[in-house]
């Protein structure tokens, strides 16, 4: 099990992960289409940017929770 102290940084690595799948999916359908090696170009795409979106997600979160802070207010 993971300690809970790494709680944040794993949230921001599953939903990197996630995402990163998600929007690489789409953007490789859109620039092959249903193509034999869909699934290879896929995958490849996927985890380059899973390498660059968890380290963008770590860098960026905190800027993001203040930009939530400032835009909201308690009603």
């Amino acid at each position: 099990m993971i300690p809970k102290k790494y709680a944040p940084q794993l949230f921001a690595f599953i939903l990197s992960g996630q995402m990163s799948l998600v929007i690489s999916g789409v953007a490789t359908w859109r620039a092959l289409g249903w193509t034999p090696d869909f699934g290879s170009q896929w995958l490849g795409a996927w985890l380059t940017a899973w390498a660059i979106a968890f380290p963008t997600v770590l860098l960026l979160s905190a800027p993001a929770r203040i930009a939530v802070r400032i835009l909201t207010s308690e009603r």
